[in-house]
C-alpha cells in the first residue's frame, strides 16, 4: 500500500473568477512549492488549483513506479478540472512543473505558460543513458548541496531526501519530450530563473528561450534566489510579473 500524503504537502484549490491558475511542482517536490504563488493569485482573485504528481509527497518507493506519462497525466486530471469553470488555463510550473507545463502547453488549449527554473537538457554524464539499469546497482543519487537563499523556507520544505536513479530516468525521457514540444507552442510563454540556481544552470532558461517560435515571449531573470523560486527572496517579483503576465494575455484573448 502507498504511504498516506506527508502534512502540509497536500494538493489544494481555491475556487475564484475566470482566470485558472494550474501550478505544478517540481521532480521530487510536492505542492507546498507552489503554495505562497497559489495564495498570492487566489488574492488576486482567481481559480487556483496545486496538483500532486504521481508518486509525489508520499514515499521514494511510490515515485519510482511512476513514469513520465503518469506526470502528464496528472497535469491534465488538473487541466480538466479547472477547464469546466474557467475560460482561461494558464500552466505555471517549477523545475519539472515547468517541463510540463510546456509540454502541456504544446498539446492543449491553454491561454498561456509561466515556466520557473525548468531543465532544457540534464547533465551531459554518459551515465545518464543507462540510469533505469544503473537503478539497480544504486537506486538513489545524491541532491547536491542545497543553494538556499531563504533560510527559513528551507526549513519546512518538504521533497525526497534524494533522487530516485530510476525516476532520473523518467525524468530524461520527458525532458526529450518537452525538447520536441517547445516549437509547436503556440501561446504566450514566461519563462523565469534565478542566475543564482545551483541546480538548474541559468543557460537552460536561455535554450528554451531560443527554442520557443511564438513571438510572444518574455524571459525574466531573478538575482536573489535559488532553485525553488517560488519559496525565495525574490518570489514577490515573480508572483507579480505573473500576474501581469496573465491579465495582459487575457485581455487580448478575451
Amino acid at each position: 500500500m502507498s504511504a498516506l500524503i506527508i502534512p502540509s504537502a497536500e494538493p489544494f484549490f481555491s475556487p475564484g473568477d475566470r482566470i485558472g491558475c494550474l501550478l505544478i511542482h517540481g521532480f521530487t517536490g510536492a505542492p507546498k512549492e507552489m503554495l505562497w504563488m497559489g495564495e498570492y493569485l487566489a488574492a488576486q482573485g482567481h481559480s487556483v488549483l496545486g496538483i500532486r504528481l504521481a508518486g509525489h509527497a508520499t514515499q521514494p518507493a511510490d515515485m519510482v513506479r511512476m513514469r513520465w506519462r503518469d506526470w502528464v497525466a496528472s497535469v491534465e486530471d488538473g487541466f480538466h478540472l479547472l477547464r469546466r469553470s474557467t475560460d482561461h488555463i494558464f500552466a505555471i510550473g517549477l523545475s519539472m512543473g515547468g517541463v510540463l507545463a510546456l509540454h502541456h502547453g504544446a498539446n492543449h488549449p491553454v491561454s498561456g505558460i509561466i515556466s520557473m527554473s525548468a531543465p532544457y537538457i540534464l547533465t551531459t554524464d554518459p551515465r545518464l543513458k543507462y540510469a533505469e539499469y544503473l537503478a539497480f546497482l544504486q537506486p538513489n543519487m545524491s541532491k547536491g548541496t542545497p543553494d538556499w537563499q531563504n533560510p527559513d523556507a528551507a526549513k519546512d520544505h518538504i521533497d525526497y531526501p534524494s533522487y530516485p536513479t530510476r525516476s532520473i530516468a523518467e525524468l530524461r525521457d520527458l525532458l526529450i519530450e518537452m525538447r520536441a514540444a517547445i516549437p509547436k507552442i503556440q501561446v504566450p510563454v514566461l519563462i523565469v530563473h534565478s542566475h543564482k540556481d545551483g541546480g538548474v544552470p541559468p543557460s537552460n532558461a536561455e535554450q528554451i528561450f531560443t527554442n520557443l517560435r511564438v513571438e510572444d515571449k518574455t524571459l525574466l531573470w531573478v538575482e536573489n534566489s535559488g532553485h525553488v523560486v517560488t519559496r525565495e527572496p525574490d518570489r514577490q517579483q515573480i508572483f507579480e510579473a505573473a500576474e501581469a503576465f496573465m491579465q495582459r494575455v487575457a485581455r487580448t484573448q478575451a
